[in-house]
């Protein structure tokens, strides 16, 4: 996004009230990095063919959040061709790189984890155990923050 500094500060406000909201999450996510937060239905009695993933409910409580939100794009793929992320550490470094004006990208990585965990069994706890959903989060703070408003994390 290219404009001026008051342009990219209006563009950051327009998703400043969801990027708050899913703040209660963050501590969530860095205590469960590395943990597993799912784990495998068989039924009772006898085995099914194909057990199927139980997800902790803290961490289907942030997805339905957060699809909720203007954050999600549609066309988040487009995001990672355009920007060449391929890799969890490229997302990382994505994010950690990110300014006021990279809010595209941070929507697009994130818009891949929730919205791809519809479809994707694994996505969900991999954006849990890569971290990105924390750094995602951590990064929400720091830009939720406009210049003339105190330091807090929220």
């Amino acid at each position: 996004m290219d404009g001026t500094h008051e342009e990219r500060i209006d563009y950051l406000l327009e998703y400043r009230d969801s990027m708050k909201k899913l703040q209660r999450y963050r501590a969530w996510m860095e205590e469960h990095r590395e943990k597993q937060v799912f784990s495998e239905y068989e039924g009772p009695g006898e085995k099914l063919s194909a057990p199927f993933p139980v997800y902790d409910s803290t961490l289907m409580s942030f997805v339905k959040e957060a699809k909720a939100t203007p954050l999600m794009d549609k066309n988040y793929p487009y995001v990672y061709t355009r920007y060449h992320i391929r890799t969890p550490e490229d997302e990382r470094r994505a994010i950690r790189e990110a300014k006021a004006k990279d809010i595209d990208k941070l929507r697009g990585i994130l818009s891949k984890y929730v919205m791809g965990g519809q479809t994707k069994a694994a996505v969900w706890p991999q954006g849990v155990k890569e971290g990105i959903f924390a750094e995602l989060l951590t990064k929400f703070a720091e830009l939720s923050v406009v210049s003339g408003e105190p330091k807090e994390l929220y």
